[in-house]
């Protein structure tokens, strides 16, 4: 991963935010709950409150002028989203929608993704499981994409089945 890039993290309280953060970043180490912004390495974890609540909103657009990606996470297990429709497009960053906790039993992959697809028109999503390590290589590549159109490419000549772009 280049140092320049570096990704925000948005989502749901337990959406898998630090789960996720560990796992791009091979820590082994139990997820705790996140109560300010955590910066670490080239990752930039939120707390779910920022999301959850648009007082908060504000919180997210400053944090978004030091990072050139927006992950915005969503639990395949949760049937409700907490983004609004087209939330990724007042935020001038790539967006990449990711669906986490694909490997539980009660996991909805294609309502979670549809989900996204309403906050998120325009980018690509992927699907991951952190603890059997799935969709993590994807998610590093897109990171390192420098525009939409590269995002699209990766995701057009990759054979991988845990990326989609729409």
């Amino acid at each position: 991963m280049q140092k320049k890039h570096r990704a925000m993290l948005i989502g749901a309280i337990g959406a898998g935010k630090s789960t996720l953060t560990n796992a791009l970043l091979g820590r082994d180490v139990p997820a705790v709950k996140t109560q300010s912004l955590i910066y670490r390495d080239w990752i930039v974890d939120t707390p779910g409150e920022y999301t959850e609540n648009p007082l908060f909103y504000k919180n997210i657009m400053a944090t978004a002028l030091e990072v050139t990606h927006v992950l915005f996470i969503q639990d395949a297990t949760n049937p409700k989203t907490i983004f609004p429709p087209g939330f990724a497009t007042g935020i001038p960053k790539l967006a990449i929608g990711v669906v986490t906790k694909t490997d539980a039993p009660e996991a909805d992959r294609e309502r979670a993704a549809r989900q996204l697809r309403r906050a998120i028109p325009d980018g690509p999503i992927v699907f991951v499981s952190a603890y059997k390590n799935e969709g993590l290589e994807e998610m590093k590549a897109l990171i390192s994409c420098h525009s939409r159109e590269e995002m699209k490419d990766y995701c057009a000549n990759s054979k991988s089945e845990n990326i989609s772009y729409m």
